[in-house]
């Protein structure tokens, strides 16, 4: 934990040193992965600030008028980092809260943009187009697919007018089976995360609100998404969507991971390979999701 947070925060710091930028902007989900993100550029002030002094962090980053005037690090993350929550009829008030936790905890500045209504007029727009009307029932992937892709015009032209980077929030395990939208939350410019798969990044995440980094207080406002399921949130609320219940247990996709893509395994090998490791399961359920780990990861490239 000590590790990764470290080295991305300076990964972070020195790519926006090196590119000149006025900061990063983040679409702020409510969710694991943008707070991860948020969080982890918090980190790379916190630290810059720790390290180099006040003075000594702002001379690294002179044409940002904003961060050269900053009384603080709280107030230098906010100079360097906006924040978008962008919801949907689908979008609830538990991710809402939890974005404007995440957001005012790290001192990112915050804004709720609102993209229901172009998610309306693509559907409308696709409907006329198709002479039918979309249902979930039929066109479930769809209609849950335009919902991220809309989020992209508008966060990207919020980077655009604050000179900043737009940061990718996916992570490894959701990339390797497809439970990533391209021009979604596969859009920006830096991809911080993508190694990271997701069991690793929500333990990182819960050491974080315990524990902190040696220095680096520990952050309680996330609670707000530790105590969360992990979900998408881009169906109907009565569905209940979550990402485990879409995917598979995450624990267990990353073990059919590791025997599919770095093992390069057969599915029957990794069955045989994870029955010990896990006996609380029956052969039957485990061959239903490393059968639908393969069919998504082979689908995959051409989502």
């Amino acid at each position: 934990a000590e590790d990764f947070g470290r080295a991305v925060a300076l990964g972070l710091w020195d790519y926006l040193r090196k590119s000149r930028a006025n900061g990063y902007v983040i679409s702020l989900s409510g969710g694991a992965d943008s707070a991860a993100c948020a969080v982890l550029v918090g980190l790379a002030v916190q630290l810059a600030f720790a390290q180099l002094g006040p003075d000594g962090a702002k001379a690294r980053v002179p044409w940002q008028e904003q961060f050269a005037g900053a009384a603080d690090a709280k107030a230098a993350v906010r100079a360097l980092l906006a924040c978008a929550y962008q919801p949907t009829e689908n979008s609830g008030t538990v991710t809402h809260d939890a974005a404007r936790t995440i957001a005012d905890a790290v001192g990112a500045e915050f804004h709720v943009i609102d993209v229901d209504a172009q998610v309306k007029q693509y559907v409308a727009s696709i409907e006329r187009t198709v002479g039918r009307k979309l249902t979930w029932e039929h066109d479930d992937v769809s209609l849950q697919n335009i919902q991220a892709r809309v989020r992209a015009p508008s966060v990207w032209l919020l980077a655009n007018l604050r000179g900043a980077v737009l940061i990718t929030t996916s992570n490894r395990s959701e990339a390797a089976v497809g439970y990533a939208t391209m021009d979604g939350d596969t859009a920006g410019g830096l991809a911080p995360l993508g190694g990271i798969d997701k069991s690793y990044l929500r333990r990182w995440l819960a050491h974080m609100e315990t524990h902190g980094l040696h220095g680096v207080a520990p952050l309680a406002a996330l609670r707000a998404i530790t105590a969360q399921a992990p979900t998408a949130e881009l169906r109907p609320p009565a569905q209940a969507q979550t990402d485990e219940v879409d995917l598979m247990p995450y624990d267990l996709l990353e073990a059919i991971e590791d025997g599919a893509i770095r093992d390069k395994h057969e599915p029957l090998e990794v069955l045989q390979e994870l029955q010990p490791r896990y006996p609380q399961l029956t052969a039957a359920q485990l061959a239903i999701w490393i059968e639908r780990f393969f069919r998504l990861w082979c689908r995959n490239p051409w989502k």
